[in-house]
């Protein structure tokens, strides 16, 4: 076996380090394995029962690791946590039986380091264990700040976009995310409905009342949309007073004129604001298209503004479905065939 200086030196240089004698009992180990096994102790046990040698596959006793090479390991320990190892063995002195064991930890030294709370202290001064960790805790702040960043910007990104299609007065979708979807729409020759809605005496609410009470009155308006459409459904404000529906996979005329229906007479409940009751009620204008129908979206809006104006000479708090017909009757009495584009 070495000397006790020799021993000492090698606490030193190679802290990770085992000392076997010829029967595979170990002698010695280094410092930092004692620490890794605190309270188990080494000295004394068998190597190949404190280790589970992966490679070379064929050893299976001490007399395969008796060799006058170096030989390359691999092995873990056999208790938990199972640290993984990298190791050389070599003879201690010529001719009698004692062999050395250097270990590290190799790609698992992040595992090492917080299963065992391993420090700088543990590791050869020479051992580029730690600069490696804190490259690899640099990378990683700099990855995960980097993570945060992007989720940030996206965050905002989404945030953004969202706002651009979003009415702020009423939390509906804008004029903007109307054309998107109905380009989509469109463009799949499904079939959908868009139901053009205008509020009747919402101009009185607000020459009489004021502002304020006209945006009491939209916002509760928007929430009875919202309530009697789907989730699929798009609820558009387009206008002053004026809302768009977007109906997709309308299978039947009855569907959308129980919808329909079922606005006006929500609509023609009072509002309460401010201790007034604001009375307002709502003309629809409905299109229904067919699939494979693809009119372009100029059309669809005209059609619907058509089928609305219909409604409103009917006497208001009514829907009408569009019918080619229509349009004959609203050019015969100069009603507008079409509507001017309405900021959002």
């Amino acid at each position: 076996m070495s000397s006790a200086k020799e021993v000492s030196a090698l606490d030193v240089l190679c802290p990770m380090h085992l000392i076997l004698g010829p029967s595979g009992h170990i002698l010695h180990a280094g410092p930092t394995l004692c620490k890794m096994r605190k309270g188990q102790g080494l000295s004394g046990q068998r190597f190949l029962e404190v280790f589970e040698v992966k490679r070379p596959r064929a050893l299976n006793c001490m007399a395969d690791l008796m060799s006058d090479e170096p030989q390359k390991l691999r092995l873990k320990l056999r208790a938990a946590p199972h640290t993984a190892f990298k190791g050389v063995l070599v003879p201690a002195k010529e001719g009698d039986g004692t062999m050395i064991v250097n270990l590290s930890f190799g790609i698992s030294i992040l595992d090492g380091v917080r299963d065992f709370a391993l420090t700088n202290a543990d590791f050869a001064a020479t051992d580029l264990a730690i600069e490696m960790l804190y490259l690899i805790e640099a990378k990683t702040a700099a990855m995960e700040a980097s993570y945060n960043l992007n989720s940030k910007l996206q965050g905002a990104k989404i945030a953004a976009e969202e706002q651009a299609y979003t009415d702020t007065l009423t939390g509906l979708k804008n004029r903007r995310a109307l054309d998107t979807v109905l380009t989509r729409l469109l463009s799949a020759s499904n079939s959908f409905a868009v139901m053009h809605i205008d509020l009747d005496y919402f101009k009185t609410v607000n020459d009489t009342l004021g502002h304020a009470a006209g945006d009491h009155v939209l916002q509760h308006v928007a929430r009875i949309m919202v309530d009697e459409t789907r989730s699929r459904d798009l609820v558009a404000r387009v206008g002053g007073d004026e809302f768009t529906l977007v109906l997709p996979e309308v299978r039947d005329e009855g569907t959308l004129r129980r919808v329909g229906r079922r606005i006006i007479e929500r609509l023609e409940v009072p509002i309460p604001y401010d201790g007034t009751d604001c009375r307002i009620s709502a003309s629809i204008g409905t299109v229904w298209i067919q699939p494979g129908e693809s009119p372009s979206m100029e059309d669809l809006l005209s059609n619907a503004d058509v089928a609305l104006y219909a409604s409103k000479h009917a006497g208001r708090a009514t829907q009408t479905l569009y019918t080619p017909d229509l349009r004959d009757a609203a050019n015969a009495i100069g009603a507008p065939a079409a509507r001017a584009p309405r900021p959002a």
